[in-house]
């Protein structure tokens, strides 16, 4: 029974959005503490799955005994492990933030999340490219409702343009798909970077073709200049439970981006222009969404383009290609998304709480809970800007130092730079909402217990990541070597032997996986 576990974070959500679709008439609170008992229970799955892929396996599971490359095939590692866990914290404290009253001001809130909870697990846990794309439609096709979720002018014209630039992604994401099953006969990511390997010619310059229509489209996921256009104004226009949860979607594309480049592409001829391509358009990203945290007049908008620095420096990071950068930046990843998903929550505070102000960067009426909000407010912005002792800073050190050469010219001044524009930023907007503001007082919009709640359990990372930074930083590391030998999970999954392994655990061809 052990090894269909390695399933649950697809089928429990999955069940989960069936259960509260159709029960669509049931109370408000039935729905909520359903809604936040599947998050607590996809927290306690990914943390048991990640203390298994700790140790090094590599877990599969061949759905209908289908072996591999014939069949879908789910594969955990260290890298789908750490990704799995952290949506799952991400998406307790946002469904605990929308259970205080987000959740009822539209239709299925609750499962259209655990729907996007289902294509987010599922990205991270297929083994092959076609299922990539299914999931990818799953979550995509949530988050479009999510986004609009309430309605309202903006959200709805900020809705149409995410969905017109999604579905052109998905077509020339299965124009990729097609390019490259025509070339290798397979879609299967292991089998595919075992025959790409041996192509040469004609075969090996359509394969490069198809790399980089693949790298073009999760570069628009990942919202990597000059594809980043649309994020700014869809992140800001969202409800704040979905902006916050909004955070692990760009790195969905740089998972992407890292699976296909570290096992499928690794050592042919789309290598090289992939690496050329992350590392300059990393490098612009960096510095025109430092330029647009200093430019933001609205606290929502300044969040968005912290996310963008934030996707630069980790693509510019991954661009490195040593294991000490790749290590680096999954010890950085975590930290900046729970970071930006609480600044979210906190900004929808402060807005209810300044009328008709919102979180524009006016002066606006004395806030109800001004230290709370103010201490909140605090820590997450020294957690995003990246200052010590937290662990932006740490992993942002750990970057550079694993840059070399002139990569370091370029590297060094504009993370430094962007530091400064996000303490800058943040530090203009903590002065517009906590002292320059008139006398007046709201006389509603407190914080509720689940607001609080949801901020809390995500601001928790915060000292928790310094305390824990030895073994975090040790399991990043050890994820980057993995992944740095892809010839393990080739010769694991479509080994001479047909067996299909699980763990120390061997599925023959006739037995149930």
């Amino acid at each position: 029974m052990i090894q269909h576990l390695i399933t649950l974070p697809v089928l429990v959500p999955m069940i989960g959005a069936l259960v509260l679709v159709l029960g669509s008439q049931a109370s408000d609170t039935r729905r909520r503490q359903l809604s936040v008992a599947l998050c607590v229970a996809q927290v306690l799955i990914s943390a048991w799955l990640l203390s298994r892929a700790a140790g090094g396996e590599l877990l599969f599971y061949a759905l209908g005994n289908w072996q591999a490359p014939f069949g879908i095939v789910l594969m955990l590692d260290r890298l789908s492990a750490l990704m799995l866990t952290l949506t799952a914290v991400l998406a307790l404290g946002c469904v605990l933030f929308a259970s205080a009253g987000e959740d009822a001001r539209g239709s299925h809130f609750h499962g259209l999340f655990q729907l996007q909870l289902m294509g987010l697990n599922g990205a991270f846990l297929t083994g092959d490219l076609f299922n990539l794309f299914v999931f990818f439609e799953i979550l995509l096709l949530a988050s479009y409702s999510l986004l609009m979720h309430g309605g309202g002018k903006e959200r709805i014209g900020a809705g149409l343009h995410y969905v017109i630039l999604n579905l052109a992604g998905s077509a020339l994401f299965l124009v990729a798909l097609g390019v490259l099953y025509g070339a290798t006969g397979t879609l299967n990511m292991a089998d595919m970077a075992r025959r790409v390997a041996e192509m040469s010619g004609d075969q090996a310059a359509l394969v490069t073709a198809g790399a980089l229509l693949l790298i073009v489209v999760f570069s628009l996921k990942a919202a990597l200049l000059p594809l980043y256009f649309w994020l700014p104004r869809t992140y800001a226009a969202a409800p704040a439970p979905v902006a916050a949860l909004f955070a692990i979607m760009t790195k969905v594309g740089l998972y992407a981006i890292l699976r296909v480049q570290s096992l499928i592409f690794v050592d042919t001829p789309a290598a090289e222009a992939i690496t050329a391509w992350l590392w300059w358009a990393g490098l612009a990203t960096i510095t025109l969404a430092g330029i647009g945290v200093l430019a933001s007049r609205d606290l929502r908008t300044l969040v968005a383009y912290l996310v963008l620095v934030s996707v630069g420096t980790l693509l510019a990071g991954q661009a490195l290609g040593t294991i000490d950068a790749i290590g680096a930046l999954l010890y950085y990843l975590p930290h900046t998304t729970l970071a930006c998903g609480a600044l979210y929550l906190i900004a929808e505070l402060i807005s209810q709480q300044r009328g008709k102000a919102g979180t524009r960067l006016v002066r606006g009426r004395r806030l109800q809970q001004r230290h709370l909000l103010g201490g909140m407010f605090l820590v997450a912005a020294v957690a995003v800007a990246g200052l010590p002792p937290l662990a932006g800073a740490l992993g942002k050190l750990l970057l550079m130092q694993a840059a070399e050469g002139t990569a370091r010219l370029w590297l060094w001044p504009l993370l430094l730079l962007a530091g400064l524009c996000a303490l800058i930023a943040m530090s203009r907007a903590g002065s517009v909402f906590f002292w320059a503001s008139y006398k007046g007082q709201m006389e509603s919009g407190r914080v509720t217990r689940p607001q609080l709640a949801g901020v809390l359990w995500l601001l928790a990372s915060v000292p928790l990541l310094v305390g824990f930074a030895g073994p975090v930083s040790d399991y990043a590391r050890d994820t980057a070597e993995q992944l740095a030998e892809p010839q393990v999970v080739v010769s694991r999954l479509l080994g001479e032997s047909p067996a299909l392994q699980f763990g120390r655990l061997t599925i023959d061809e006739g037995e149930s996986p």
